[in-house]
């Protein structure tokens, strides 16, 4: 993903183009960022998985360097609702309105 990870002063008139109203561009946002963050945590907890250990002892403690690289990894990565404003700003999100999904089932 090619989205910043430091913040940037964004303008609501663009984001609220696409959907012209700025709350349903937020809705749509915040759980596009919703998805992008459940998908981040299994993907990490999936590959953090690889080193659960049920005993503890000192010896795995300084083993577990790439356990640490991998939690590094992820924390430097940008920011799930940076990624998905970035995707709406992109045009790279595709959503619809029940509503209208209802009236086409209907004609």
């Amino acid at each position: 993903m090619a989205a910043s990870p430091s913040i940037i002063t964004r303008n609501t008139d663009e984001l609220a183009n696409p959907t012209e109203n700025i709350y349903e561009s937020v809705a749509i946002i915040s759980k596009r960022a919703k998805q992008i963050s459940t998908n981040m945590k299994e993907e990490l907890n999936g590959k953090l998985a690889e080193f659960a250990s049920t005993v503890d002892n000192l010896e795995e403690i300084f083993e577990n360097r790439e356990q640490i690289e991998i939690s590094r990894f992820y924390e430097r990565m940008p920011k799930p609702t940076s990624m998905a404003v970035e995707e709406f700003e992109n045009d790279n999100i595709y959503w619809r309105y029940k509503d209208q999904e209802e009236s086409d089932e209907q004609k």
